[in-house]
């Protein structure tokens, strides 16, 4: 076998040299766009607000406190009150940015203040529940980039009704289906439990090797989210907040929640159009310092919506926050007194065809004791 050696020449010489500089440039650029890229978002951030002060933005080397078995300590009561004033969807010149300007922040935190300083001394109405912090984000959504809800689908528009709002709505009242299932005290539906409202936006959290537990403050609903690996619910199984599984990856929780009904929303305490029963949800809990955790939800609804949306905020711990037992329960003289006032008001309507909803509504009254619907504080 004959082998055929070539001895380079100095024009190949400096070809290879110029490739070698070249695929070194290349890696190099890489490297700092990179760096670059995952610098900005703590860059943006304005100078001051709550989640630039954060300990893994202000200390590289914090990491979030372990359970005894090892896990992530996501542990303790946690509120959405830091979150007001923050909208939903982002204000058209914001564009496609995540936090206000410094010049921006600083309109918020004055206006976040003046609310503080009232909630503090409010007299004959909810007091404390405007949390400490300002923060400088400039919409819950993040994806889309422009911080709005996706269209939705026909199949989504089709199922808008008066009774997305319930009684924050003007009604008719007709029958009980015509309320919200918050209205109801039944439930305020996965993300309507998170969001922040004028009062009880707290939840706890507990942990074991195997589970995560959350407790919502409002309406009192408690998920138990297993985190051994066992099979899902089978696809007949329908519940409000549907069926989750959790793993860890890294120090994140997360979460994916599939077998939901059709029959809550998205919005504040549950209200808003309803999504579909195909819903997947995928939330993230990462703590990020001693006293806040991030926590992000990927909506993915194709019936509903033409593309799936995420939501980010932080929740944070709050000074001698307590959750007390939240007086509500279906049955409550709410409903009854919400049709028996839609009737007063329009003696001259045909009410038969509800009758028998009205019925029911009073025998859940009568058996039960009124109860205020706030929680103490």
């Amino acid at each position: 076998m004959t082998r055929l050696c070539v001895a380079p020449t100095g024009a190949m010489l400096t070809m290879l040299t110029m490739l070698t500089m070249l695929t070194m440039l290349t890696m190099l650029t890489m490297m700092i766009g990179m760096l670059v890229w995952a610098s900005a978002p703590a860059a943006a951030q304005a100078t001051g607000s709550a989640e630039a002060l954060a300990a893994t933005r202000t200390r590289p080397t914090w990491r979030a406190p372990r359970m005894a078995w090892g896990h992530p300590d996501l542990q303790g009561v946690w509120t959405s009150d830091d979150m007001r004033g923050v909208p939903m969807q982002r204000p058209q010149q914001f564009g496609g940015r995540r936090y206000l300007t410094d010049e921006e922040f600083a309109a918020r935190n004055e206006q976040r203040n003046t609310a503080m300083d009232r909630s503090a001394n409010a007299r004959g109405s909810f007091r404390n529940e405007e949390g400490t912090r300002s923060f400088g984000y400039t919409s819950f959504i993040i994806d889309p980039r422009d911080g709005q809800t996706p269209p939705m689908t026909p199949a989504g528009q089709a199922r808008r009704a008066p009774r997305d709002q319930g009684t924050f709505g003007v009604g008719p009242f007709n029958q009980i289906e015509d309320f919200t299932l918050y209205d109801r005290c039944i439930t305020r539906g996965l993300v309507g439990s998170v969001l922040p409202v004028v009062y009880g936006n707290g939840a706890r959290i507990l942990q074991t090797p195997d589970s995560v537990v959350i407790s919502y403050e409002m309406v009192h609903d408690t998920r138990v989210i297993p985190l051994d690996g066992r099979p899902r619910l089978g696809q007949d199984i329908r519940q409000y907040l549907g069926d989750s599984r959790g793993r860890w990856e890294g120090d994140t929780l997360v979460v994916e929640t599939t077998n939901f009904t059709d029959r809550t929303s998205i919005g504040p305490n549950g209200g808003g159009v309803r999504h579909s029963a195909a819903m997947r949800m995928v939330e993230r809990f990462t703590r990020v310092d001693p006293e806040m955790i991030d926590y992000q939800i990927l909506i993915d609804d194709p019936v509903t919506y033409s593309a799936p949306w995420t939501i980010a905020m932080t929740i944070t711990a709050q000074p001698d926050y307590e959750i007390y037992e939240y007086g509500c329960h279906e049955g409550n003289p709410a409903v009854r007194h919400a049709l028996s006032a839609e009737r007063a008001s329009s003696p001259s309507r045909n009410w038969k065809a509800s009758k028998p909803h009205c019925a029911i509504a009073y025998r859940w009254s009568r058996a039960t004791s009124p109860t205020a619907r706030s929680s103490p504080r």
